[in-house]
C-alpha cells in the first residue's frame, strides 16, 4: 500500500485549497489534487472575492494576494432593450483597509492560494484526474487517479471537485442535476486601460465598481449579467439556466455577444480587446438539490455541495466556509480516531448552522419561484423602464395624467391584481 494521508482533498479551487490549508497548518498530512496544469486554470467565477470568509482563514490576506480592485460600488441595471433602470451604492468606507470585497482574475488568485496552502505543509499535485473513490466495506478509504499505481489512501477523503461531482454522484450522494438547477456561465476578460477603466465608472485609483445586469441581458431568461473591473481589465459574463437556454433555444456565445452589443453596456467595453473566453456551469439548485454532504470516511464542499447563493451571487465565499469547516471536523475526528460518518456529520451541522445554510434556506424556494413565473423578467422590467420613461419625459402633459395612462397600460382589474399577487410572492420568497 502507498503512502496513507490524514486527508486527500480532491480539486484545488476556494473550497480545497481552504480546506488542505486549515489541516496543513494544523499539522495534518495532507494531499491536495489538481486536474488542471495549475490551480485555477480549469476555475472560473464572475470574479468577486468576499474578504470576511477569506480572512478568517488568512488574516489581512489582501496585504499580499494578487487582488485586482476593492469594490466601492456596487450598481444594478433593470435593461430593456434600449432603457435601464440603474441603481447602487457607493460607499468610500469599502475603498479603505480591511475592504469588503475584491474583483479577482482566479488564475492569479487560485495559484497564490495554493501555494499558501503548500507553504503550510500541504503536498499539492497538479494534472492528476481523481478517477473514483476506494470503497471498502461501505466507507470511502482513498482515490484511484489516472497515474500508474494512483491508488491513495487517506482517513478521510474531501470531495471538491466542482458542480458535477461525480465522485460524489458514484457514491449516490446525489443523481443527475436537472437542467433548472444549473446554469451556464459564459464570459470574456477584455483587456482595457486602467486610466479608462476609471474614467468610465467614475472610480478614483485603484477603486473598482461592479455591474450586475437583469431583464434583457439574458433575453428575460433567469439569469444574470455582470460587468466587474479589474486592474486593466473588464470581465463580462452572462449566466442563465440551461432549461431556459433550451427552452428559448439560445446558444450561450450568442447570449454573450448580445449583452456585448447592448446600447447599454457597449458604452462601457468599447475599445477593449478579448483575451480570454471562459464558461462554467454554476450549482443554482441551492437548498433543496444539496447532496449528502458526508459518510463514512467522506466530505463535501463547495460547488460540489451546491453551496451558491444565486441571489447574492455568492459562492466562493461559501465555498472557503466550507472548507475550514470540513477541516476542523476532519482534525476532530482525527483526535478521536473514529472517522464515521455520524462523526463526520459534525462539518454539516457546522455549515448548516452558519450564515452557509441560513441563506441557503432562506432563499430556498426563490430560483425555483422566478423560473416557474418568468414574467418578472420578460414582462415587469420593461413595463417598469416604459413608465420610468414617460414619467420622465417633460411634454406638456400633466404628470396626473402620465401616471393614469401608465395605471392604464398596466392592463385590466385583473391584471393588476394579478401583478400585486406576483409582488406579493416575490416577497414571500426573498424575505
Amino acid at each position: 500500500m502507498s503512502e496513507k494521508f490524514d486527508c486527500i482533498v480532491v480539486g484545488a479551487g476556494p473550497a480545497g485549497t481552504a480546506c488542505a490549508y486549515e489541516l496543513a497548518k494544523a499539522g495534518a498530512n495532507v494531499l491536495l489534487i489538481e486536474r488542471g496544469e495549475y490551480p485555477g486554470s480549469k476555475n472560473v467565477m464572475g470574479g468577486v472575492l468576499y474578504r470576511q470568509m477569506m480572512e478568517d482563514i488568512i488574516p489581512e490576506f489582501y496585504k499580499e494576494a494578487p487582488l485586482e480592485r476593492p469594490i466601492v460600488e456596487q450598481r444594478f441595471m433593470m435593461l430593456d432593450e434600449q432603457s435601464a433602470i440603474t441603481f447602487g451604492y457607493k460607499g468610500l468606507e469599502w475603498a479603505e483597509e480591511p475592504y469588503n470585497n475584491f474583483t479577482v482574475l482566479r488564475a492569479k488568485f487560485d495559484q497564490w492560494f495554493a501555494q499558501k496552502a503548500v507553504e503550510q505543509g500541504a503536498l499539492l499535485v497538479c494534472e492528476t484526474v481523481v478517477l473514483e473513490c476506494i470503497v471498502e466495506d461501505g466507507r470511502v478509504i482513498g482515490v484511484r487517479t489516472d497515474r500508474p499505481d494512483g491508488d491513495l489512501y487517506a482517513d478521510v477523503v474531501v470531495l471538491a471537485d466542482g458542480v458535477n461531482s461525480l465522485l460524489a454522484k458514484s457514491l449516490g450522494f446525489h443523481k443527475e442535476f436537472k437542467p433548472d438547477e444549473v446554469a451556464l456561465a459564459t464570459m470574456e476578460v477584455l483587456k482595457l486601460d486602467r486610466k479608462i477603466i476609471e474614467d468610465r465608472f467614475n472610480l478614483e485609483k485603484d477603486q473598482g465598481c461592479t455591474i450586475e445586469l437583469f431583464g434583457d441581458a439574458t433575453k428575460g431568461i433567469l439569469g444574470t449579467g455582470f460587468l466587474y473591473t479589474n486592474k486593466d481589465s473588464l470581465n463580462l459574463g452572462v449566466g442563465t439556466l440551461l432549461s431556459g437556454l433550451i427552452k428559448h433555444k439560445i446558444k450561450p456565445y450568442e447570449l454573450l455577444e448580445y449583452v456585448k452589443n447592448h446600447p447599454m453596456i457597449r458604452p462601457y467595453i468599447q475599445g477593449s480587446e478579448p483575451q480570454e473566453y471562459l464558461a462554467h456551469l454554476i450549482p443554482e439548485g441551492g437548498y433543496y438539490s444539496m447532496p449528502k454532504v458526508c459518510g463514512h470516511g467522506v466530505i463535501v464542499i463547495g460547488d460540489a455541495a451546491q453551496l451558491v447563493n444565486a441571489i447574492h451571487r455568492e459562492g466562493s465565499n461559501m465555498a472557503m466556509t466550507s472548507g475550514r469547516f470540513a477541516a476542523e471536523t476532519v482534525l476532530l475526528a482525527k483526535e478521536a480516531n473514529d472517522f464515521s460518518e455520524n462523526m463526520l456529520d459534525t462539518y454539516r451541522v457546522k455549515l448548516m448552522n452558519s450564515f452557509v445554510g441560513q441563506d441557503l434556506k432562506k432563499y430556498k424556494d426563490a430560483t425555483h419561484h422566478f423560473d416557474k413565473f418568468p414574467q418578472y423578467f420578460e414582462k415587469y422590467i420593461p413595463m417598469m423602464n416604459k413608465a420610468a420613461s414617460q414619467m420622465f419625459t417633460v411634454d406638456g402633459t400633466p404628470k396626473r395624467d402620465k401616471q393614469k395612462k401608465i395605471i392604464k397600460e398596466m392592463g385590466s382589474a385583473g391584471d393588476k391584481l394579478k401583478i400585486a399577487r406576483d409582488v406579493l410572492r416575490a416577497w414571500k420568497v426573498m424575505k
